[in-house]
């Protein structure tokens, strides 16, 4: 996959998704060491909230899968103190497979509805 088409998949994902203060877009960026995930409202162009695998301690699992799964539910948490319980799962570049499907799991069993 080289980057022009990886630049097409998040326009053409983006294209369909625009949060909201009530309804943010969940968007998740996966670097080479961790996952980063937030709550964003766009039509302000802010950061709600935000999470990170940074956060989590070291024992919430050994696989990647696992500690997905736990930023989704850690995430989730934050989103639900702001009282916001909906949002729009926005999976990037990403195939909704491995660590990208654990962390909208993660979401969903934390409380958030998409």
């Amino acid at each position: 996959m080289n980057n022009k088409q990886k630049i097409n998949r998040v326009k053409r994902v983006r294209a369909k998704i625009k949060g909201s203060k009530t309804k943010p877009r969940l968007s998740i960026f996966r670097s080479n060491k961790f996952i980063y995930v937030q709550a964003i409202d766009d039509e302000n162009q802010k950061t709600i909230v935000g999470a990170s695998e940074k956060e989590l301690k070291e024992t919430t699992g050994a696989k990647k899968s696992d500690k997905a799964f736990e930023l989704g539910k850690l995430l989730a948490k934050k989103v639900l103190s702001k009282k916001i319980t909906q949002g729009i799962f926005d999976r990037g570049s990403y195939r909704y497979h491995g660590r990208v499907q654990k962390i909208a799991e993660g979401l969903r069993e934390g409380g958030l509805k998409f």
